[in-house]
């Protein structure tokens, strides 16, 4: 069967791998001149199933105005004209209930820990180097009011069966030796053991040398413009480089999905959230966290890759804005300073952004459409990197008419039309 996959960030490589990996022959298109050269670049490194959770939870809506107001704000909100970011954010308020945040924690965790199982299955399939690390996610807490917060989610993780440990200050600096030097600063902390880390660049760079091997076709510097239907399926997709046709097409555009699914009747409320990266040479090994901490007072990740530390944060409603504005890495520089200060070199930090593709209830969409030759894959926020593995062999059984090894409810993209 030819498939045309059209993305080739992580999401649209792995899903290029597993569909050739079944003999499928398979083409990647992509605008960009290789692999992950947008939301893949440089995230946050995690791969974080523990801490998968939706944006949309109860108290947000208080908590957001009040990020707003701060100086060193994890949220920033910039108005425009945009009726979608508007009808986007109200999707979002909607969710923001009990009720709707269990069902939709669970559904992020059910996908996200099968992805982390799948990528331990690719690692014994093939070698791939990018930097990996097994030694699980600490989110740090800086009041007391967090960390008993954090009881629903310990309840949503012990009834999926996520194992996890609850730390004071001195545990979270025997977890994370860098925190001895500033554990005056944290109360406690929530520790993810099963979480793992890595630098999705490396690997979606490595996977997509892997797919040439097995023959899958790239075709890079070629825009993406329309879909054809014809006798109610897709007949092909309209591209710089003229038509292309296959027997099945996936969409794995990100943030750049709804435009393309819209001229097709297909109504996906993914919208661009920009986030916010740094990465520093590493020059204290002591001072450097070992594996992913997360501040939850600013929302902020710091991943230690072999010799560069990540930092990622802070989240920005503004569109398809991809400015660098300086006053947008004070957060990042904030935190990395404050906990890991001498860590790393900041004078020599690459500053980066991206759009993170996010659903208003932060499951991604994946699967089967209304016309029988088009997938989704698609819609995965700041999780892209936790999901990706998980998320394409899930699509890999779907469109080979298999049932997934984990239950589709609430997957796709039908959940919103009721």
């Amino acid at each position: 069967m030819r498939v045309l996959v059209l993305g080739s960030g992580v999401v649209g490589i792995t899903s290029a791998w597993y569909l050739a990996k079944e003999g499928h022959q398979v083409t990647v298109v992509d605008r960009q001149p290789g692999p992950a050269l947008e939301t893949s670049y440089a995230n946050a490194g995690q791969i974080s199933p523990g801490y998968s959770s939706p944006w949309a939870a109860p108290g947000v809506p208080v908590k957001a105005v009040k990020w707003l107001m701060q100086d060193l704000a994890p949220l920033a909100i910039q108005p425009k004209l945009d009726g979608t970011m508007y009808k986007w954010m109200m999707q979002m308020l909607a969710n923001c209930t009990e009720a709707a945040y269990q069902i939709n924690k669970a559904r992020m965790v059910r996908i996200a820990e099968y992805s982390r199982d799948c990528l331990r299955e690719l690692r014994q399939d093939i070698s791939i180097p990018y930097e990996h690390r097994e030694q699980g996610t600490l989110q740090v807490f800086r009041t007391q009011k967090q960390l008993d917060g954090s009881l629903a989610d310990q309840a949503i993780l012990k009834e999926a069966g996520v194992p996890f440990e609850v730390l004071d200050a001195n545990g979270c600096a025997e977890r994370e030796p860098a925190l001895a030097h500033v554990k005056h600063k944290i109360v406690g902390g929530l520790r993810l053991p099963g979480d793992e880390t890595g630098d999705c660049y490396k690997f979606t760079l490595a996977l997509a040398d892997e797919c040439a091997k097995l023959g899958v076709e790239f075709k890079y510097n070629t825009s993406i413009d329309g879909l054809d239907l014809e006798a109610g399926d897709i007949s092909g997709v309209q591209t710089s480089a003229g038509k292309l046709t296959a027997d099945r097409y996936v969409v794995a555009l990100g943030s750049y999905s709804p435009m393309l699914l819209a001229q097709i009747g297909i109504k996906v409320p993914v919208y661009p959230i920009k986030g916010y990266s740094l990465t520093l040479p590493l020059i204290d090994e002591s001072r450097a966290p070992v594996s992913t901490v997360m501040d939850e007072t600013y929302k902020v990740a710091v991943t230690r890759f072999d010799d560069r530390i990540r930092v990622g944060g802070t989240a920005e409603i503004t569109g398809y804005d991809l400015s660098l504005p300086e006053k947008r890495r004070a957060n990042a520089d904030f935190v990395v300073s404050d906990l890991f200060g001498g860590g790393g070199d900041l004078s020599k930090a690459e500053f980066w952004t991206g759009l993170r593709p996010m659903t208003p209830d932060g499951t991604p969409v994946l699967g089967k459409t209304k016309y029988k030759s088009l997938f989704l894959n698609t819609g995965h926020g700041t999780l892209g990197w936790t999901m990706s593995v998980g998320s394409a062999r899930y699509l890999n059984d779907v469109i080979n008419g298999r049932t997934p090894e984990i239950d589709s409810e609430g997957l796709g993209v039908e959940r919103y039309a009721r």
